[in-house]
């Protein structure tokens, strides 16, 4: 059956909790004075549960945190440092023929209060001009369309459009939470922090597929603020910074760390995996990332089982194409020792655990769709390479001289 999806705050439950009957359980952001500090999954029957029942299962959920935080509370002490003025930022959400989740993402977007930030829209080779049409609606968002294809091509497109220093990206499939960017750009007071990431907590749990994707592969990170640097963590293994569903960047950082790799990302041969690799080359270079719990986003799970395999075979394609190109332009052999690790500590005995048909084992098409991308990673990264200078050869050919100019030059125009 369904999970339904509340979000409480421990300081204000109400008496009983009603949902749908049609749910068994319920999966609960538990907030303390609207700071997320933990989850709690929740058995219902007939779509209730008692209050008193709810308050126990949820403090023994948030457990030290929640104790934590209201010592904090009383102490006045935030643990970000002082207030510092806001700085105003560019919100980019990257897209591809999604208008319906698009429309969602902007609804939320416009939800948030209004500290001058720029919105833009990077609508990545659109099919059609669903995009631009709903983007009328919007008065205070610009559209931008990107020709280039490939999620990185598009955030770099952001990049360059964006008018401010600090730019947050959003996915279409994301909805935001009210303080979501100004709890992103909090974080920034630092100057060596180059990049901030949020909690991603799921939207619905209405099909077996978003259920299994929240076990297996969830977004979020818990509930702990967590700084990441190359002398404590390695720069190969990011995946515990976050996800670029809910990320910040310094825009000055480019200057040090450089754009996204576009022949990475969503829309190339290499599926994804260029959110990991520029975190590497953050790490890499002595800079900080932070990952902040207050950043709030909900995501949009795949909804059908057949979505949710391809999901896991292009997450397998996207690490290895990464750690490829690492192996390949940085001679870093840590690589090999990394995949050797996964695949004997996690991979064969999850797939072992499945076929013997254990408790909560998960799916065996789903580890045999991760382990088929992991092994077509490392091709698919030479092919995208060939595919991108393939694709730019192209443009180039079917621009003007004087398109072409001005676009060699808007390529050198990061700021």
């Amino acid at each position: 059956m369904a999970t339904a999806i509340l979000d409480l705050e421990i300081s204000k439950l109400p008496p009983e909790i009603t949902v749908e009957e049609r749910y068994s359980k319920a999966l609960v952001l538990i907030r303390l004075h609207g700071k997320p500090i933990g989850q709690a999954l929740l058995s219902l029957v007939g779509g209730r549960i008692d209050g008193s029942q709810l308050r126990e299962t949820l403090i023994n959920a948030a457990g030290e945190n929640l104790w934590k935080n209201l010592l904090y509370d009383a102490l006045a002490w935030d643990e970000r440092g002082p207030v510092q003025p806001m700085p105003i930022a560019t919100v980019a959400v990257c897209t591809r023929d999604r208008p319906e989740d698009l429309r969602r993402c902007l609804d939320a977007l416009m939800q948030m209060p209004d500290d001058g930030q720029e919105y833009l829209v990077i609508d990545n080779c659109p099919a059609t001009d669903a995009t631009r049409e709903l983007i009328k609606n919007y008065p205070k968002v610009r559209y931008v369309r990107e020709d280039l294809p490939g999620s990185s091509a598009a955030r770099n497109r952001a990049l360059r459009e964006a008018k401010h220093e600090f730019v947050a990206f959003t996915d279409d499939d994301a909805a935001p939470d009210p303080n979501w960017l100004r709890s992103l750009l909090r974080n920034f007071s630092d100057p060596r922090v180059m990049c901030v990431t949020g909690l991603v907590m799921p939207l619905e749990l209405e099909t077996e597929a978003q259920e299994w994707f929240e076990r297996y592969s969830p977004h979020g990170r818990g509930f702990e603020r967590r700084f990441f640097d190359g002398a404590h963590c390695n720069p190969l293994v990011v995946y515990l910074v976050g996800v670029s569903a809910s990320m910040a960047l310094r825009k000055s950082s480019i200057d040090f760390i450089g754009l996204f790799d576009e022949a990475l990302g969503v829309g190339t041969p290499a599926k994804c995996g260029e959110d990991h690799e520029l975190y590497a080359r953050i790490l890499t270079a002595g800079y900080r990332i932070v990952y902040e719990p207050r950043a709030l986003s909900w995501h949009r799970h795949r909804r059908d089982w057949e979505d949710l395999r391809k999901t896991m075979y292009c997450y397998g394609v996207g690490v290895y194409a990464f750690w490829t190109r690492t192996l390949v332009k940085n001679r870093e052999l840590g690589v090999v020792r990394l995949a050797l690790g996964w695949l004997y500590s996690k991979q064969i005995p999850e797939l072992f655990a499945s076929l013997r048909k254990q408790p909560d084992a998960i799916p065996s098409d789903l580890l045999l769709a991760q382990l088929r991308g992991c092994v077509s990673g490392p091709m698919a990264y030479f092919a995208s390479r060939k595919w991108l200078q393939e694709v730019k050869g192209k443009k180039s050919i079917v621009s003007s001289p004087r398109e072409e100019v001005r676009g060699k030059k808007s390529e050198g125009r990061v700021f």
